[in-house]
């Protein structure tokens, strides 16, 4: 609690008339263009799983403060802390609870240092960043803050990115340390890790969009996911002619190997294909995601903002030994037009089929979700106001799954 402490007295700072007009050679303005932000997110979540006799309640509340400084001789740094904390009976396996006996709800009470870093742009086009700090690199397939969950997951990292070629960035980072959304030694809430990640990006135009990427995962307390990745991804948008529609696709291809301390030997492949288009608030894309498996060792994405993939019940969160294949089509919409408080109103559907990817039949799923956000004045000093509601609804096929449905209600205020 004293991080907060100090972060509500910066936020004093901020706002006193006294140190308004600061020289900018003056370190001070470190704390006079500084901001201070926040989060305060409320979250239940109900889940019905056939394995389990009980259903699962959670209601948990996510409090994020921090403050991000002003830059001074090119330096700016950030601090935030982050406390979750259930807040009813504990009807739901944390993974930290012992609540064995009702489905998981991974979101186990936490506070601690979410983020805190130091970063320097004194180099031409160059942007270094030391601490501990959000990494979620494209479209987090790989690498990404799990931010869907109350706890995030961050990286005690040492980062850099650069843009001195025209049409041309690269970004390297070496990852100390995974602080993981979980809490305890099972799994572990933290990865000991020596993993380097490496990309390069070319911007051809709107059209196709490159990018080149080398992942070496490994971790001290983890062998088992330890890993060598190496890929090549596209994206791009094309105008429809004659129309207000845009053609839209991401496709990406990479292999994956056993690297370091783990003691598989395995060589497994990963595709992911999905076109679409969009306008008018419209938007239909259909897709196809496969990851190898040879019925002992599985395509893996341990870094990954999971529940982004694969369905929102969570049924994928590691890779079966037979692999997984993924069929879906998704469709949103915004609302607009209609001169009421349902302007802006996001809907979202989506239908996945499941297969191994060297044999079984895994099922298949509905997702299905609405929210909005609301800008607000209130006095208190709050931004916005979201409100979420989302459904998952699993149907099992082989053994061991078992159906699964999922609820959930989410409300959040930024400030």
């Amino acid at each position: 609690m004293k991080y907060f402490v100090a972060l509500a007295f910066a936020a004093c700072l901020i706002s006193s008339p006294a140190l308004a007009t600061m020289d900018p050679n003056d370190p001070e303005i470190l704390i006079t263009d500084g901001e201070f932000f926040g989060e305060i997110r409320y979250r239940y979540e109900h889940v019905e799983q056939g394995s389990f006799a009980n259903d699962a309640d959670a209601h948990t509340v996510r409090t994020n403060v921090g403050f991000k400084t002003g830059t001074f001789k090119n330096f700016q740094a950030l601090f935030e802390g982050q406390i979750v904390q259930n807040v009813a009976e504990e009807d739901f396996n944390s993974l930290d609870n012992g609540q064995t006996t009702f489905p998981v709800v991974a979101d186990p009470n936490t506070g601690e240092i979410n983020r805190a870093w130091i970063a320097y742009s004194g180099i031409p086009d160059t942007n270094i960043k030391i601490g501990r700090q959000a990494m979620n690199i494209d479209n987090q397939r790989f690498i990404g803050t799990v931010g869907w969950r109350q706890n995030d997951q961050t990286f005690d990292a040492l980062s850099i990115t650069n843009e001195s070629i025209d049409k041309f960035s690269f970004m390297y980072s070496y990852i100390h340390d995974v602080n993981r959304i979980f809490e305890g030694s099972t799994p572990p809430d933290d990865l000991d890790s020596e993993s380097h990640i490496a990309g390069v990006s070319y911007n051809v135009a709107d059209w196709l969009k490159l990018k080149g990427y080398g992942y070496w995962l490994e971790f001290d307390n983890a062998a088992a996911l330890s890993s060598q990745t190496y890929g090549i991804r596209a994206t791009g948008d094309v105008p429809i002619a004659n129309t207000d529609w845009t053609f839209f696709y991401e496709a990406e291809a990479a292999t994956q190997e056993d690297y370091g301390n783990n003691t598989a030997s395995y060589d497994e492949e990963y595709y992911h294909i999905a076109p679409g288009i969009k306008g008018h608030g419209f938007s239909l894309k259909v897709g196809y995601e496969e990851l190898g498996g040879n019925g002992t060792n599985a395509f893996q994405t341990p870094l990954a903002t999971l529940h982004k993939f694969n369905g929102w019940s969570d049924q994928f969160l590691a890779t079966p030994a037979a692999g997984l294949e993924d069929t879906y089509v998704a469709a949103s919409y915004k609302v607009s037009g209609t001169q009421t408080h349902f302007d802006g109103t996001k809907l979202h559907a989506a239908y996945h089929e499941f297969d191994g990817d060297s044999s079984g039949d895994f099922g298949s799923e509905l997702n299905l979700s609405v929210g909005k956000t609301f800008k607000i004045d209130d006095g208190f000093g709050f931004d916005s106001v979201s409100l979420l509601v989302k459904y998952a609804d699993y149907d099992a096929e082989d053994a061991p799954r078992t159906d699964t449905e999922k609820l959930w209600f989410q409300i959040g205020f930024k400030f």
